[in-house]
């Protein structure tokens, strides 16, 4: 039955140009990163590792968490509108699969998300005139902080579930991640779910900040099973609208 949610999510998507904001938006850090690092190329010593610091600063702290935002609010609008909720509510499917499967492409979103950045991060460094490939470290970052994200996707697809507004979730994880940024760099971070992608992407640093992972994948853990246990919960103490 979750495969078949799958699918049914799937062709609410077919007609979305969602893969246009997806593409578009990523731009924009890379483009700032860069120019951040040829503006401070005399300080920046550390090339590749130093082009990072840059691009992370922008990517992680104000791009990525409202992305997945984006994502979420999208996939919850379809059953908002009208009287489709009254429709989800009688289907003859577990809550938890409903949950579940939009989770699922939540996190296929963001870990695709997180290879296209990582394709953008490339060709930045070449354009500023890095000299051969990014260190590997910098793409198990990248994918490290899709374990983040996959936390940001579950807490975000409870906020989109609960509210009907499709722009107050995504406005909910900017300040997250404001908020997230200033946690994580007090040492806090562990704390605070929008904290862990960039703990996970190591965002503004050259080096791994992150020596000892335990606390980092405990606390994705935790996050990650408390929101699913109350998106699916919600679901199946929800009733229908009038």
């Amino acid at each position: 039955m979750l495969t078949a949610c799958m699918k049914t999510e799937q062709l609410k998507l077919r007609h979305s140009h969602l893969w246009l904001v997806f593409l578009a938006i990523p731009l924009l850090p890379a483009l700032l990163g860069a120019g951040n690092y040829l503006n401070n190329i005399s300080i920046l010593k550390s090339e590749w590792y130093s082009l990072w610091t840059q691009h992370s600063l922008f990517y992680a702290n104000f791009f990525y968490g409202p992305l997945i935002a984006i994502y979420c609010s999208y996939i919850w609008r379809v059953e908002h509108l009208n009287y489709n909720w009254n429709s989800l509510m009688t289907m003859p499917v577990a809550e938890r699969d409903i949950f579940l499967a939009k989770l699922l492409l939540a996190l296929r979103c963001t870990v695709a998300l997180q290879l296209w950045v990582g394709v953008l991060f490339t060709l930045s460094g070449k354009l500023v005139g890095l000299p051969g490939l990014p260190p590997g470290e910098i793409f198990f970052w990248l994918l490290r902080g899709s374990l983040g994200g996959m936390v940001t996707a579950a807490l975000q697809l409870v906020l989109s579930m609960m509210i009907r507004s499709f722009a107050v979730p995504i406005a909910i994880a900017l300040l997250g991640s404001v908020v997230g940024f200033l946690l994580s760099s007090k040492g806090y971070g562990v704390v605070w779910p929008y904290s862990l992608m960039m703990m996970g992407m190591n965002a503004n640093k050259n080096t791994d900040a992150l020596s000892s992972p335990t606390s980092f994948l405990a606390a994705v853990c935790v996050f990650l099973m408390l929101f699913i246990c109350v998106g699916i919960w919600y679901l199946k103490h929800k009733d229908v609208h009038a």
